[in-house]
């Protein structure tokens, strides 16, 4: 069985736990993003992630250890900007997408030999992830899943009716907050797996697929989270197959399930 050959490997067993954990994160903040109408925020991050780690590279130092504070605090200004309402959402994340990468793009340019560890984060390189960045990882997406189950109630309530949340006395600018910050840190991690270019898919795929069959948020939660570690790893034995980019692999599974999903989904309304 090609996953458990897959396994045999070290490389590929930690490439597996964090990519897991990774999908699971990014399914469950997804639900609430896409609702919410702010799933790009995950691509808009991802770019400055992008930035981030080019000069993290550049400098010398640990990529994550750099991408993660700076993510942070991008998604929190996004987040201030947007609501503050001189800037609409997605014109917020377009001027800040576009010029951290701008500034990843200027500084490569002017760095010598950054170019081939960047563009493991531009385009995914999942198996080439060191010991230390995996349990970087996996403390951090440890971390999102206990803080998203905590708090998943006050989530929950902020994502349908933020007007009735916050008159039920919800701080729903606080939820928010936790909400981009949680984003972000996941969109960080996911880059490793997926590339700059390709983790907004690991957000938006799972969601709008269990949005196509189920109605109830507890549903689409729960289905998205599954969804998105069975593809994730059809996706990684697919790559190993064929030989294929494991980012690219990964979401064409995602492709196929949203096809099938919303077949389902229309078959499933016409009883």
């Amino acid at each position: 069985m090609i996953l458990l050959e897959m396994l045999s490997y070290p490389f590929l067993v930690r490439a597996f736990v964090v990519g897991v954990l990774v999908s699971l994160c990014a399914a469950l903040l997804g639900a609430s993003l896409v609702l919410k109408r702010f799933s790009m925020i995950g691509d808009g991050l991802s770019h400055v992630g992008f930035g981030a780690l080019a000069i993290a590279s550049a400098l010398g130092v640990a990529p994550l250890a750099v991408a993660v504070p700076v993510v942070v605090v991008a998604a929190v200004l996004l987040l201030r900007v947007s609501q503050s309402g001189k800037v609409r959402g997605d014109a917020a994340v377009a001027l800040i997408s576009s010029g951290a990468l701008a500034v990843g793009v200027l500084v490569i340019s002017l760095t010598s030999g950054v170019n081939t560890n960047v563009s493991n984060y531009m385009f995914g390189s999942i198996l080439t992830i060191s010991s230390s960045d995996a349990v970087l990882s996996v403390i951090l997406c440890a971390a999102v899943l206990v803080v998203f189950t905590l708090f998943y109630p006050r989530i929950f309530a902020v994502t349908f009716d933020e007007t009735f949340a916050r008159a039920t006395g919800t701080k729903a600018e606080g939820y928010n907050m936790l909400l981009a910050i949680l984003t972000a840190v996941t969109v960080v991690l996911g880059m490793r797996m997926m590339g700059a270019l390709l983790i907004s898919s690991l957000i938006i795929f799972p969601a709008l697929s269990a949005m196509r069959v189920f109605r109830s948020f507890r549903s689409v939660t729960v289905c998205s989270a599954v969804l998105a570690v069975v593809c994730f790893t059809l996706g990684m034995c697919l790559s190993y197959a064929l030989e294929t980019p494991s980012g690219a692999s990964v979401v064409t599974v995602n492709i196929f399930a949203f096809a099938g999903f919303a077949l389902c989904g229309r078959l499933l309304r016409r009883r």
